[in-house]
């Protein structure tokens, strides 16, 4: 059985989100986590430009594209998976909690359409399940804190954290959403840290702490537990929440957040036409 996936990152300068396409070398099957659908604010216009030029790669090395995965509804970025969904007839899937951050959030939008059961989504995985991606297998780590229905995925010897780990020089995910919670995080990040020391991992952002210049986005667990600034070394879980919640006081909502949770909760499908059969994001007053 193959351990070492092929994983080709992709970078969003405008969200700082990374979009990976991992891929089986044996049988070629592959699979995107996380892609992005560009939005432009001011124009309130999405494209598919970001996860056009992913396909492209996958094409061209011949691989077959057989499921998206979700790590979480991001609040930062809109998501590609419904287009990817109808273009190429593949399934979603997210972590099983996502239900949860529809029950927060489709009222707070009035998205009537969206029901509290996960059902827009193909597949919900809970915590410890796998699935095959070829002759690999994907294992569920379901890691909440930033939100309840994060997950993390470990292909073989790379484990894909979403927003719960960022580099080692950045550190940890914010933790002040609705469901979010610092010491649910630490304990989360716990998990992912008893790994092997050698499990390569992969970011979902990568944002740039005073110096350095160059994007990053993959690491090795042995390298979190030494030197992340968050949560290396010997970090009680006291301190660690401490600083979070010291931390995310200071933090401004992300700027796509209300576009974006709004269209991810239905797995990155667009509202429903109103009668004249136009398409309207809701921006609810005084809520962030």
């Amino acid at each position: 059985m193959a351990a070492h996936p092929d994983i080709r990152g992709f970078f969003d300068p405008a969200t700082h989100t990374v979009t990976y396409l991992v891929s089986d070398p044996d049988t070629h099957e592959a699979a995107i986590i996380d892609p992005v659908l560009d939005y432009e604010a001011a124009s309130v216009r999405t494209s598919t430009n970001s996860v056009d030029a992913v396909m492209k790669v996958l094409r061209e090395a011949g691989l077959t594209l057989t499921m998206v995965l979700e790590t979480h509804a991001h609040a930062d970025h809109l998501t590609a998976a419904d287009h990817l969904r109808r273009t190429e007839g593949v399934p979603i899937g997210i972590g099983e909690r996502i239900t949860v951050v529809q029950s927060t959030f489709g009222p707070m939008f009035d998205a009537h359409d969206v029901t509290h059961d996960g059902v827009v989504f193909d597949r919900l995985h809970a915590d410890g399940d796998t699935f095959p991606l070829g002759s690999l297998t994907v294992e569920v780590i379901h890691t909440p804190g930033h939100t309840p229905a994060c997950v993390s995925y470990r292909i073989g010897d790379a484990l894909f954290t979403g927003d719960t780990l960022f580099m080692p020089d950045y550190g940890t995910a914010r933790a002040d959403f609705p469901g979010g919670d610092a010491r649910i995080l630490y304990r989360s990040i716990q998990k992912l840290l008893a790994l092997p020391d050698k499990t390569r991992v992969f970011v979902g952002h990568d944002y740039l702490p005073a110096g350095r210049t160059d994007f990053r986005f993959e690491t090795t667990v042995g390298d979190q537990r030494a030197h992340n600034i968050h949560i290396g070394g010997d970090v009680s879980e006291d301190a660690f929440v401490a600083m979070r919640e010291a931390r995310d006081a200071t933090l401004k909502a992300p700027q796509l957040i209300l576009p974006a949770l709004q269209i991810n909760i239905r797995a990155g499908a667009m509202p429903p036409p109103e009668g004249d059969g136009r398409r309207f994001l809701k921006m609810p007053l005084n809520v962030i």
